[in-house]
């Protein structure tokens, strides 16, 4: 089967006086969201049915690795128990099943545990479900729910009765996120999101009432901002953020009073980002007003206004504030110091009694963060741990004896000893002399030499960091001799607030030659060897499999993009895209600015493709994505296999019901990444030497 050739239609515009030709323009379906193009659906069927045939050697392959990983997770699984309230809550898989059961039993009887929503009943008839949120009203008696039935990330929101077992009211339709009740349990704040998928609205329901008599408590104008929805840990105030990626503000309403006026809190500020939280009469306020790696300061609830903050915590160029989190007698600080996870204990800080102290943990390198913490008055702090070779662990942290207690660890059912793996951090060096941290891991008894396959992943963008953290499905890599690494290279936060910065904007392609460079380090170091290297990356990270490729295709055997933003400079110049206002702040505005123009074009992955070898590619996409649309790899693919002069695999996937995350079910999920395992393995011809 030869692979799809796509039509190429003549397509030009002028920006900034530079004309721009696009001959696959004509992939864009006009009526997105929806798909109807004929033309466009049968090219990605085509597509879809290439890979299928490409793939078919390698089905015994796909199916080993999949059954392989499938027995890493355990056919029934239960998540720890969480009082809020009355009741204690928990999720629980049955056997087999792809979906969650969510139940709660009442304090006083344990173990009566009682299902409020069966997930694998409500997905049974569809072959997308994502659950978005739930939540449960202070009087324990509704249950508000939303789901995404397509992958467009549109939910429906219902509420039941949980006395009576029966919904109630109308759905509310294109809302986004879990809702927020108001302290009476009558009234629910819901995000609403128009019909380009921007969260804009906030809106109160009263039940009992006809959806037309809600109430639009919020509305932001500017298409750059979105609107979060959220309260504080208090439970007094329900907290309405606008922000998009670097700049916030906070809208605040008492919970016992739904139908009051929000007040704002610090008015919006180019580049200032701000988050609070509350408890005993005062806001605790996360703000880079001072310092770019954030301080914490402490405001009376009845004056939140920034001129009556006073510092709690300094900024400071080695702690990295990332978080925080109010109980009623302390204040919870995730921080990074020197790329490592920290977390700080502040006892009744303002008080003559009031001291700090650090968590220990049992590692040097690992990852932690706040677990579910649903109560303002608890004794204990919940926590997620984990390390490359330590699977995830939730502990409750004893506030006043200050020790761990282990809750669940992260079940293999085929057996795991992490003995038998080892794992070790580099600093290597770009090519400006910075430093970029990189994790790896592999089996102990792993010779390391130029034959070593090592798969290299990254992300690098928003400011979002990479955990050093355990995945189940990774050990089908290292158990065949693979060494997996992370580069934490700039763009992402690790090192703190700079590091994203140093990777974004003009700053950008100092993402791109990190990656090149420890790619190269790697290689030049016989931790791998030439044609032995393997990388992936998704959204922002395919973006990054794009530029990499681009400058140095002979240095990678193989590699993944999943959900690649690839049409970087057709994306940012089109506003009426769902995410692009938002995106400006990140990559810049090449509509208004042309230097932002002339740089994003200089390295958007699908205008920098030119003729030549490239490596064997696995590109995958979502009919349904709102964050990276299906045109954006689509259209990469069709240009690429147009411009290369080899023979390597080039593969389209694309999820005809899926979006962004692809497929929705827990198996289904892992399906997919034993298909990406066999891609990597066939193309480093290694299939044989497994025995599979």
């Amino acid at each position: 089967m030869k692979p799809p050739i796509a039509a190429r239609i003549g397509y030009t515009r002028t920006v900034h006086g530079i004309t721009l030709e696009d001959p696959y323009h004509w992939l864009k379906d006009p009526g997105y969201p929806e798909v109807s193009d004929q033309r466009v659906l049968d090219y990605l069927k085509a597509e879809n049915d290439y890979f299928d045939q490409q793939m078919a050697p390698y089905a015994g392959l796909v199916t080993s690795l999949f059954e392989e990983i499938k027995a890493r997770q355990p056919d029934e699984e239960e998540s720890v128990p969480y009082k809020q309230g009355h009741y204690r809550y928990r999720w629980r898989f049955e056997k087999d099943a792809q979906y969650r059961i969510w139940l709660r039993a009442p304090v006083n009887q344990p173990e009566d545990w009682q299902v409020m929503l069966d997930e694998p009943a409500l997905a049974r008839e569809y072959q997308y479900f994502s659950l978005g949120g739930l939540s449960v009203s202070p009087n324990g008696r509704y249950l508000a729910w939303s789901a995404d039935t397509s992958g467009s990330e549109r939910y429906r929101l219902s509420i039941t009765d949980l006395e009576r077992g029966i919904a109630i009211d109308e759905p509310i339709l294109q809302t986004l996120d879990a809702p927020v009740w108001a302290a009476d349990s009558e009234h629910l704040f819901y995000l609403r999101v128009n019909d380009n998928w921007r969260p804009h609205q906030v809106r109160l329901h009263r039940l009992g009432e006809p959806l037309a008599n809600d109430v639009v408590v919020f509305e932001e104008a500017d298409e750059s901002f979105f609107v979060g929805l959220d309260e504080t840990q208090s439970e007094a105030f329900i907290q309405i953020t606008s922000a998009d990626h670097v700049t916030s503000e906070v809208h605040l309403l008492p919970a016992n009073q739904p139908r009051a006026a929000p007040r704002l809190v610090c008015p919006r500020r180019q580049g200032h980002e701000y988050q609070l939280d509350h408890r005993e009469g005062f806001f605790y306020i996360r703000s880079n007003d001072e310092h770019k790696n954030f301080r914490l300061a402490v405001a009376p609830d009845s004056t939140p206004e920034p001129e009556n903050w006073q510092t709690l915590i300094e900024g400071s160029d080695s702690h990295y504030l990332t978080g925080h989190l109010c109980f009623k007698n302390h204040v919870i600080v995730s921080e990074r110091i020197d790329g490592l996870d920290q977390i700080c204990v502040m006892l009744r800080p303002g008080t003559a009694d009031a001291h700090t102290h650090y968590i220990d943990f049992p590692e040097d390198a690992y990852s932690v963060d706040f677990g579910t913490n649903p109560e303002y008055d608890q004794p204990t702090l919940r926590l997620a741990y984990e390390s490359m070779v330590t699977p995830l662990t939730i502990y409750d942290y004893d506030l006043g004896s200050r020790q761990l207690e282990t809750r669940k660890v992260q079940q293999i059912p085929s057996g795991y000893d992490r003995d038998e793996y080892i794992t070790e951090r580099l600093m290597i060096p770009a090519r400006d002399g910075v430093l970029v941290p990189v994790s790896l891991v592999c089996r102990k008894d792993l010779s390391r030499n130029t034959e070593t396959p090592l798969h290299l992943y990254g992300y690098g963008a928003y400011g979002m960091s990479l955990s050093p953290g355990f995945s189940r499905s990774r050990l089908s890599l290292l158990n065949r001799g693979f060494i997996y690494a992370i580069a934490h290279i700039r763009g992402g936060d690790e090192l703190g607030y700079h590091w994203y910065e140093e990777g974004k904007l003009d700053k950008r392609t100092n993402t791109f030659n990190d990656f090149v460079d420890v790619a190269r380090f790697l290689v030049d170091t016989k931790y791998t060897g030439p044609g032995r290297l393997t990388i992936s990356g998704g959204s922002a990270g395919g973006e990054l499999m794009g530029a990499v490729i681009n400058q140095a295709p002979e240095l990678f055997a193989a590699a993944a993009a999943h959900v690649p933003f690839v049409d970087v400079l057709n994306t940012m110049l089109d506003g009426d895209l769902p995410l692009t206002p938002i995106e400006w702040p990140e990559w810049g505005n090449p509509i208004e600015d042309k230097a932002a123009f002339d740089l994003i074009r200089s390295y958007s992955p699908y205008d920098q493709l030119v003729t030549g070898n490239y490596p064997p590619m696995l590109i995958t996409a979502g009919l349904n994505d709102p964050r990276v649309t299906y045109w954006e790899p689509a259209k990469y693919v069709a240009k690429l296999r147009h411009l290369r002069t080899d023979d390597n695999w080039l593969l389209l996937k694309t999820n005809m019901g899926a979006g962004h995350s692809g497929q929705s079910g827990r198996y289904d999920a892992l399906r997919e990444v034993a298909e990406e395992y066999a891609f990597l393995f066939a193309s480093l011809g290694l299939v044989s030497s497994f025995n599979d």
